[in-house]
């Protein structure tokens, strides 16, 4: 009961969470944005969480999961409701900064509650339920604002989603016996810092591979919408199209348990970074929206089990005691390639259009997937 507890919690905070990426990209665009000024919401969104993954992840280590939660409940409700109560892009970027600093003590947290709920096969069941769920609040969310920005307009948008976060900080205050009180044997830990973390290789390559594949995914949720305004798609059209990657990663990752069992987590992780990188090529070649629909849902099916097996690899290449703080380094490295991949690409934006955006990021998956080959080659398994 606890991992469903814990699922429907962190899905409640997720359909918030990416539903406030595309209603920031897509409010930025009402007030005249450019893609360089969207480029750095993008980026505002993860300079705090650089700095704090860390911290945070270390926090869940070592006095538990539910202050944690709650603090970071409470702080996406306020960070959601600023723009709507002060409507400007200003208040986006006070958003977007908040946010991120609320949600990444939420968010390492809640993976270290999930690898602690249990070993061995256990353990990976766990990532696969809480992945679904990922992706229902990846469906949720995108088609949730597309409708309400259509139908009652921005700042109603962002006070529904901010009364959906704060659900689960509400909850966690009254019933919390499903949380262990520590979620890290701290008898077993090892001491030591980053570089220590950072001299096993394959946690190494993992961390590398998980920021491509965070990478990829924040910036088709963000660029999208600039790319489907520009061709006369609705905001709920926009949400459809960018709930079909959700949608065909839920599908995806029904499967994952018995993919990683027949090649292996790695190759699956490589496979599905090469068959990104063709989305991102193709996509900007088309204007019809069920076409567009359909190259998401691929994109979707590439990447859709990437996320839950970098978390699952960084747990369990992490030493004892210090998986918190593995999940939290893991976040810093998508964190950074969050913030220099928008502004790099959202400067092409400014300079050449959309379409070098996409066409770049699909180079950026190629470059990770080749890279996980190359490696994939040079280790045997343990």
């Amino acid at each position: 009961m606890s991992i469903y507890i814990t699922v429907f919690l962190a899905m409640l905070n997720q359909i918030a969470l990416k539903g406030s990426k595309i209603l920031i990209a897509l409010y930025a665009i009402e007030l005249h944005a450019s893609p360089f000024m969207v480029g750095m919401l993008v980026s505002t969104y993860a300079v705090f969480p650089l700095m704090l993954a860390l911290y945070a992840g270390r926090a869940s280590d070592r006095y538990g999961a539910r202050l944690p939660l709650v603090l970071g409940s409470f702080g996406m409700f306020t960070s959601l409701l600023v723009p709507a109560l002060f409507p400007s892009l200003a208040a986006l970027f006070v958003s977007a900064a908040m946010v991120g600093v609320s949600n990444i003590f939420f968010h390492v947290t809640t993976h270290n509650l999930v690898g602690s709920l249990g070993d061995g096969e256990a353990r990976t069941r766990n990532f696969a339920t809480f992945s679904l769920g990922a992706s229902i609040s990846g469906m949720t969310g995108p088609l949730l604002v597309g409708f309400l920005v259509d139908r009652a307009g921005y700042s109603v948008s962002y006070f529904t989603l901010a009364v959906i976060t704060v659900i689960p900080g509400a909850f966690l205050l009254f019933y919390s016996r499903f949380i262990p009180p520590k979620i890290s044997n701290l008898e077993k830990s090892h001491s030591g810092g980053v570089r220590d973390l950072l001299a096993i290789p394959r946690l190494r390559n993992t961390l590398l591979t998980s920021g491509v594949i965070l990478t990829g995914l924040d910036l088709f949720n963000f660029y999208m919408p600039i790319y489907g305004r520009s061709i006369g798609l609705s905001a709920s059209m926009i949400g459809i199209i960018i709930g079909a990657q959700a949608a065909a990663g839920f599908v995806v990752r029904l499967w994952m348990p018995w993919m990683t069992r027949k090649y292996g987590e790695m190759r699956v992780l490589t496979g599905s970074l090469l068959m990104a990188s063709i989305s991102f090529f193709v996509f900007p070649a088309f204007h019809d929206p069920l076409t567009l629909a359909m190259i998401s849902f691929f994109l979707g099916l590439s990447l859709g089990c990437g996320q839950p097996l970098s978390v699952i690899l960084t747990y369990t290449h992490s030493p004892p005691g210090r998986a918190g703080e593995a999940l939290g380094l893991r976040v810093s490295v998508n964190k950074f390639t969050q913030i220099m991949v928008p502004l790099v690409f959202g400067s092409l934006g400014a300079a050449f259009g959309i379409y070098p955006i996409f066409l770049a990021n699909g180079v950026f998956l190629l470059a990770g997937g080749l890279n996980n080959t190359r490696y994939e080659k040079q280790n045997e398994p343990e």
